[in-house]
């Protein structure tokens, strides 16, 4: 095999003949890393324990599953290999199936050259990478939007980060209880569910955040907030869902609520139901409310909310009772630690609002402050329970 095989060459060959996967892997050995299954079932084996991979090639006609619905399955468990359907029989319905259900990208008859099919494979090979380098770049180009823009509301408006960065702790634990397997969007529209308080003056989220009204103008300003916020991520593709999320945040269960209209109960995002309560809980425990306090206003406030997520909330809550609080220098901080207190300079400025989690970013920034204004120290901080940190460090791996 040549030494610059790499994973993208990984080629899986599913046929029921054994006499042609032989002569493939004769044929190819050399050329990729190849692996072959007599039947559909093989295949899923297979893909379960070596893949993913970048082609897959599939005859048509297989007993049990065939070809089309091998590949039709293959495209919702791994989208972006490659799949090429080989088949003795030159049936035009078949060919508009294979490629209409399952995305094929080549549809080969037999007999098929070792030169033929080399080409294709290389054609399959090359497909694959410009999809999976488009996809790449995509994915770090919002992540890198993202962490710009949550960047940007830490230095313009601290206390509407703080707030971000609480209900985004709570929000991924919520969605895990509630079995979302997939939390990356609700995530995300929490961290940026406050970038349109960065129109507000710091001073008015803090009195929103405890649970005081603005006045006139400004209150109008706060109230759109969500509607800001959607719209300047209405400019940045693929965050279609989590704008909703973030413009549905303020949206009564029962209907009542911005945006006039719109969508009610189940039909609200999830998402938005998890941080129309998030919100409200964290604004209650910054009105000093104890959690217990805080769950029992939200229960009491009927139509407002999801009961199922209440009932998950309380849940996540309880199971932060093996919490350790401790007093840490800066330079003691580690990351999964929760801060108890507003972290402050010297001069008594807000640097880090409190409820926020310790990040890597978060421990550059005030070490860095430290060594230029100073950090008035002690700084108060929640250590989880080691199993927790445990399941932490294997998230960040």
């Amino acid at each position: 095999m040549s030494d610059q095989c790499t994973i993208q060459d990984k080629i899986l060959f599913v046929d029921d003949d054994q006499n042609i996967l032989d002569a493939l892997r004769r044929n190819f050995r050399k050329e990729y890393i190849l692996e072959t299954a007599t039947s559909a079932r093989e295949a899923a084996g297979v893909i379960a324990r070596k893949g993913p991979f970048a082609v897959v090639v599939s005859d048509m006609r297989m007993p049990g599953v065939d070809g089309v619905q091998f590949l039709t399955r293959l495209k919702e468990i791994s989208p972006d290999t490659i799949r090429i359907m080989l088949t003795g029989y030159a049936d035009v319905q078949s060919s508009i199936a294979a490629v209409n259900e399952g995305s094929v990208f080549r549809f080969l008859t037999k007999p098929c050259s070792a030169q033929h099919m080399k080409r294709v494979l290389d054609d399959a090979l090359r497909q694959y990478r410009l999809v999976t380098a488009e996809k790449q770049l995509l994915e770090q180009t919002l992540s890198g939007s993202v962490k710009v823009l949550t960047e940007l509301l830490a230095l313009v408006n601290p206390d509407a980060f703080g707030r971000a960065n609480r209900i985004h702790r709570l929000v991924r634990q919520i969605a895990l209880h509630l079995g979302v397997a997939k939390t990356w969007e609700m995530e995300n529209a929490a961290l940026l569910s406050q970038i349109g308080c960065m129109l507000l003056p710091s001073m008015a989220i803090q009195r929103i955040i405890q649970g005081e009204s603005l006045d006139g103008e400004m209150q109008q300003v706060y109230d759109m907030h969500p509607a800001i916020a959607a719209d300047l991520l209405s400019h940045i593709p693929r965050l279609e869902n989590v704008r909703e999320i973030i413009l549905y945040q303020e949206k009564h269960y029962d209907g009542q609520g911005a945006p006039i209209g719109g969508k009610t109960g189940p039909d609200i995002p999830l998402g938005g139901r998890i941080l129309k309560i998030l919100v409200d809980f964290d604004q209650l425990e910054n009105s000093g409310k104890s959690a217990e306090q805080a769950q029992n206003i939200l229960r009491g406030r009927e139509g407002w909310y999801d009961p199922q997520i209440l009932d998950a909330l309380a849940k996540v809550l309880s199971s932060k009772t093996g919490y350790e609080m401790r007093e840490v220098r800066v330079d003691q901080l580690e990351s999964g630690m929760l801060l108890a207190e507003d972290v402050q300079s010297q001069r008594g400025m807000l640097l880090v609002a409190q409820g926020q989690e310790v990040t890597p970013v978060l421990i550059t920034r005030l070490r860095t402050y430290a060594g230029i204004s100073g950090v008035h120290e002690p700084i108060k901080v929640l250590v989880p329970p080691m199993e927790e940190r445990g399941k932490q460090k294997q998230e960040q791996c």
